[in-house]
């Protein structure tokens, strides 16, 4: 039996060993920051997944990859091509991936990634919308922008309240919603899903001016 040529064999490689690539070209990303595995499923820290899931329910269009350190899901929102990304990297390296997905689209940062994440210093399911800032202590945040070398980019922040002491802030942000809180919770995941949607249709103001609002936290927020 012949031998296989060194050409022929990376040949091969290249074409049947390569990673699969996403079926189409997204023009924006939206992340939803937290930590993988079932051990932290639900926390509070994971709420940005949270929101990443509600978007994926609305709109994808295909099934979740995993490529760029991250799950990775096609959506089209507004008529455009989205990216959903969950990293995989754990919070405090929540840059790698980002980073990787605006290099490899050649994505400009201000006008194509929105960022969702929990907060501490929020009220519970309290949202804040902004379209460029420092990283408020957010770990997630604070890679991703030490990766992309800028803070302007949109984010959506989520309040998940906060614990008596500061000792207790590591082990709070790994715990559940408790049962009462839920319900708030899971309006505010709504209403980011929502202006995520109005972020990629029309831009972070329009994000900003509807959401960065004072209202009663369990009122749906109607367009």
């Amino acid at each position: 039996m012949p031998k296989i040529s060194s050409f022929v064999r990376n040949v091969f490689k290249s074409v049947f060993c390569r990673k699969p690539k996403n079926k189409m070209k997204p023009s924006k990303v939206i992340v939803g920051l937290g930590n993988p595995g079932s051990k932290y499923k639900d926390t509070r820290h994971n709420v940005g997944y949270m929101v990443l899931a509600e978007l994926a329910a609305r709109h994808a269009t295909g099934k979740p990859i995993n490529r760029f350190h991250a799950d990775c899901l096609d959506a089209r929102i507004a008529d455009k091509n989205v990216l959903l990304l969950c990293p995989t990297t754990f919070m405090n390296l929540s840059g790698v991936s980002v980073s990787e997905v605006v290099r490899f689209y050649k994505l400009d940062p201000k006008t194509d990634v929105f960022v969702v994440c929990d907060d501490l210093d929020l009220p519970l399911a309290k949202i804040r919308i902004r379209e460029s800032a420092g990283s408020g202590g957010q770990k997630g945040l604070k890679d991703i922008i030490a990766r992309l070398g800028t803070q302007d980019f949109a984010r959506a922040r989520i309040g998940i309240g906060r614990p008596s002491s500061t000792d207790q802030v590591v082990d709070f942000v790994l715990t559940q919603f408790r049962k009462e809180e839920r319900v708030d919770v899971e309006v505010a995941i709504k209403n980011v899903a929502d202006a995520a949607r109005i972020w990629v249709e029309r831009g972070c103001a329009e994000a900003m001016n509807k959401y960065n609002v004072d209202e009663k936290r369990t009122k749906r927020i109607n367009e």
